[in-house]
This record gives structure tokens, C-alpha cells and sequence, in this order.
């Protein structure tokens, strides 16, 4: 997607809902100068990674204030867990969304849906002056509205309840995190040829009960090509690998052409 034809952050939740056609790209690092460049080439989403690498949560606002400073993407936070407190924080900073990882149940996501709800859908505290309400406003239902709740679909529980994990009222999305599902479906490493197409069937149960459902269906990839793919094959959005990935394979590709 352009610059010139991105619809901008305000709505992305609706249009998740809406099952409309998505690509993210993937920040690891805490680098918000390079996150704001990535922010202004038209990707619908930019994902910030606040379960591993180094991107902890002082580094969150920054980041945020990076995506935001073009208003073409939405921000969304992964965060480490379904802590309501930390989903709150995430939000506070002006988030449009979180993505909660190693969900196992629907009593976990339903912790999740009304940490990112105000009363009475939810648990979320007004937060009042602060990035929140600068981006979203001040009125709960409107924040609701404009706030996406996704999962992460990466472990055997997770499998074993999909389900009843779909179907937990308030959801937005389920998002599929290969590498780790890959490892729950009996891969020794990611892109082990053995357990190929287990994922693969996986895959494919994921994307149809999520339709059943009613919600949209995402999966990280690990290029522009595979997001493609993917979005051919029942997944609403597509997250494009990461700025570290890249930073690594642009300064080799151009070490390579030097003859070093």
C-alpha cells in the first residue's frame, strides 16, 4: 500500500473487524528514528515487539510517538502476556491495539477483550489526559471502537481450544505465530520439513473456524512474498518480518556486491 492511498490509523480496528485486507511490518528494535522511517512508507499496521527483543515498555511510547508522527499506520503493541495491567499500560501510550501471545484458553482471551474494554464490557481504566485520549478521545465506547483486541495462536492448547477461543464475545483477531506453532505441531526448528504439513493443516483449520467465527485471521511472515501468499489463502493480514531481519540482510546483501 502508498502513502498516497493508506486510510490512516483512525479505523483500523473497524476495518480488522471487517475482514478487510491488511499488511504490518514487524519493529523489534528500540529505534524510534527507524521506526518513524518504516511509519511513512504506507503499511496499514506497524506490530512493536514488547515480548522479546529489547523493546521494553519505556520504549513503548516512543515507539508509538514514531508510528504516529505520519498518521499512516496504526500502532499496535505485542505485549508479554494477558496481564490486564500491562495491556492497560500498552493502551495508555496510544496503541490502537494489542496482540497478546501464548494464549492456551477462552478464559485467557476473555481476560484480554475486557482488559482492552471500559466498564461495563470491560475492566480497562479511563486514562484520561494522556496519548490515548490525544489519539482515540475520551468517551469509552468510541476508545472501544477504535481499539483491537488480538490473540495469538502459537501453542497446542491454543489448538485444542480454538473454538472456544473464536468465539469469545469482543474479539477482534486471531494471529498466528508460525515458529512457535511450529514447535506445538512437533517442529525441531522453524521450517523443519517434518512437521510442514501439520502446520500446514493448522493453518487451514485456523483460518476456517475465524471465518466461521466472524474475525478476522492474521499470520507473521517472513517476507513481502509470503504475506502475499498467505492472504490468498483465508488470512485477513499479513505482518511482513522485522527491521532487525531486514538491517541484517540489507548490510550483507550490500557487503556481498562490494566483493568482501
Amino acid at each position: 500500500m502508498s502513502t498516497l492511498s493508506a486510510p490512516g490509523p483512525a479505523g483500523f480496528a473497524r476495518r480488522l473487524r471487517g475482514r478487510e485486507r491488511l499488511v504490518g511490518y514487524w519493529i523489534a528494535c528500540d529505534n524510534p528514528v527507524g521506526t518513524e522511517r518504516i511509519a511513512s512508507l504506507g503499511y496499514d499496521y506497524i506490530g512493536v515487539d514488547g515480548q522479546h527483543g529489547v523493546m521494553h515498555q519505556p520504549g513503548w511510547q516512543s515507539a508509538m510517538l514514531a508510528v504516529d508522527s505520519w498518521q499512516i499506520s496504526a500502532g499496535l503493541i505485542r505485549v508479554p502476556s494477558a496481564d490486564p495491567v500491562t495491556i492497560g499500560v500498552a493502551l495508555d501510550t496510544g496503541a490502537r491495539g494489542v496482540i497478546v501471545p501464548m494464549v492456551d484458553t477462552a478464559e485467557q482471551t476473555l481476560t484480554a477483550v475486557r482488559a482492552c474494554r471500559h466498564h461495563p464490557a470491560g475492566t480497562r481504566s479511563l486514562a484520561g489526559p494522556v496519548r490515548a485520549e490525544l489519539r482515540v478521545g475520551s468517551v469509552p465506547s468510541d476508545i472501544d471502537d477504535e481499539t483491537a483486541c488480538i490473540v495469538m495462536i502459537e501453542t497446542a492448547s491454543a489448538l485444542e481450544n480454538l473454538d472456544a477461543i473464536c468465539a469469545v464475545p469482543g474479539l477482534d483477531a486471531v494471529y498466528v505465530g508460525p515458529a512457535d506453532l511450529s514447535a506445538a505441531l512437533g517442529a525441531r526448528w522453524f521450517g523443519d520439513p517434518s512437521a510442514a504439513d501439520a502446520l500446514e493443516g493448522a493453518l487451514e483449520r485456523i483460518t476456517a473456524t475465524a471465518r466461521r467465527a466472524g474475525i478476522a485471521c492474521g499470520i507473521h511472515c517472513l517476507d513481502g512474498e509470503s504475506a502475499a501468499k498467505r492472504l490468498t489463502e483465508g488470512f485477513t493480514f499479513a505482518t511482513v518480518s522485522s527491521d532487525i531481519t531486514h538491517l541484517q540482510q540489507a548490510a550483507a546483501a550490500h557487503l556481498s556486491a562490494a566483493g568482501a
